[in-house]
This record gives structure tokens, sequence and C-alpha cells, in this order.
């Protein structure tokens, strides 16, 4: 599977500074390194978090993006209207408490924006209803982290880092047996 045409943003709902760093700073990792566009980070305003995510694509490279919103619902209200391009957009919410993954993954349309909607805490029900898919990697209590890594795989599927990733000041070339990274620096 190639990597769709459209665009992907990641919603973080309801960050909270102290409690959520570091599973928000892994969200916007996971997003960047499985092919997302965006993250768009919501609730408490952090500027550690997108400095991390900022930091990590200048030197690993990408073209990823990744901003503030202070009204993530009426965000989420436009976007259901208009993506930006006169027509909805595709609101796919991670929630366990959604339909299978594997049986939604070949409803969800693609080519138009989408929003992956990642709650941290209790997620209104205003986002289900907003939705296009409420989709579940499973239905038991786990990692967000982990049901947005499987999501962007099984959507996105395998990305050419080469392609995917250019632009930066280092690489890290795979090694069985030690730690390699390439200065893509100037020469």
């Amino acid at each position: 599977m190639s990597a769709p045409s459209q665009r992907v943003s990641v919603l973080r709902l309801g960050h909270r500074r102290e409690r959520d760093k570091r599973i928000t700073s892994h969200l916007g990792l996971t997003a960047r390194a499985f092919g997302a566009n965006e993250v768009i980070l919501a609730g408490e305003e952090d500027e550690s978090a997108l400095d991390t995510w900022r930091s990590v694509s200048d030197r690993f490279g990408g073209d990823f993006e990744c901003r503030y919103e202070p009204k993530p619902m009426a965000l989420l209200r436009r976007f259901s209207q208009d993506a930006g391009d006169g027509h909805p957009g595709i609101i796919v919410h991670l929630t366990m408490y959604g339909e299978s993954w594997r049986e939604s993954l070949n409803s969800i349309e693609r080519g138009r924006p989408m929003v992956i909607v990642v709650g941290g805490t209790k997620v209104s029900g205003e986002v289900f209803r907003l939705a296009n898919h409420n989709i579940s990697i499973g239905n038991q209590p786990h990692s967000e982290v982990a049901a947005l890594g499987v999501f962007l795989e099984s959507f996105i599927g395998p990305l050419d880092e080469s392609k995917h990733f250019q632009g930066g000041e280092i690489q890290v070339v795979p090694s069985l047996d030690r730690k390699q990274v390439m200065s893509l620096g100037e020469e």
C-alpha cells in the first residue's frame, strides 16, 4: 500500500502539560515517523512539545508541521463542513469504544484531508458524533501512541524514508550490531 495522496493531521485533545508531556511528545513523534503531515496540540498550551517536534524534523528531515490549537472543537466542526477545499474533511477518532480498525479500514475515504483525533482526558460525546469513523485498535485499555502507530501503518502503509524524510541534518543507518548515524550536513 502506498502513502495516501491526502493531507493527514493528528489532533491531540486534552493535553495536560505536566501529566502528559512524554505521551504527547511520543504521539507527535509517532505521527511524524508514520507519515502524518502535522500534529495539532490542544489542551494546555505547551511550547516544549512543539519545540521537540520541530527539533526532530530539523535534525532528521521531513516536511512535518506542528501547532497549538486553542479551540479544537471549533476546528473539528469547521473541518467536518469544509477541509479548506469546499468539501467536508474526514475525521477519524481513535477510541477503544469504536469499530474494529481491521473491518473499518477499507471504508475510510482516501484522497481527502483527514484529521485523526487522539484524546487525552475524557473525550466529549461531540467528538464521537462529528467523527466519520470511531475506530478501535483494540477494545482493551492501551497506549494511544500504540493505537496511532498501528492505525497510520495500516492506513498509510510503509514509507520510503529516503523520499519522505529529506532535508535533515542526520540519518540513522540500519545496522545489526552498532549505532550508525550519518551526517548529511554540507561538506
